[in-house]
């Protein structure tokens, strides 16, 4: 199982709203946990696997059942206009360039394409996170100084 299988099985326990999978095979074994956005991946070495091939139609099935039905949804005009800022990468996110700082950004503030809206913390590095459209500031869904996962949405931002 490569790192794209295991991405893509992680984006599909998350939009499944589903506690925990469990994938298990004589040469690999992997977990996947999902509480409180927390996800814990147990990667066993693998020699020639090839996932696709292993799963059989009963798992499929039993995963999908626990799936919740989800409503359709219309987006009204206001929804239309609201773009989710998600993370690059798996990190630490900061509001703020350093603790006895200021955040970068506020609900409710203006911002412009290429504003700074938080730093993400990877291996010692700190990247920023640009916005790249311009808008208002409507809600912050990540706390200061809290694991957040790739693609994980941080801001939510009404285009102007």
């Amino acid at each position: 199982m490569d790192l794209k299988e295991i991405q893509n099985l992680i984006k599909f326990v998350a939009k499944a709203k589903v506690n925990e999978v469990k994938i298990e095979r004589k040469d690999f074994k992997i977990t996947i946990k999902s509480n409180s956005a927390t996800k814990l991946i147990q990667p066993v070495e693998t020699s020639q696997f090839n996932f696709k091939e292993e799963i059989q139609d009963e798992q499929v099935d039993s995963i999908t059942k626990t799936l919740p039905e989800s409503p359709v949804e219309e987006k009204t005009e206001h929804e239309e206009n609201l773009i989710t800022i998600k993370s690059p990468m798996i990190g630490t996110f900061y509001r703020k360039p350093s603790p006895d700082k200021e955040v970068f950004v506020e609900v409710g503030d203006n911002i412009k394409e290429g504003d700074v809206l938080c730093v993400i913390e990877a291996m010692k590095l700190f990247n920023e996170i640009e916005s790249d459209t311009t808008g208002k500031v409507v809600k912050v869904l990540a706390d200061d100084a809290s694991p957040v996962e790739f693609e994980q949405p941080l801001f939510v931002i009404e285009k102007s």
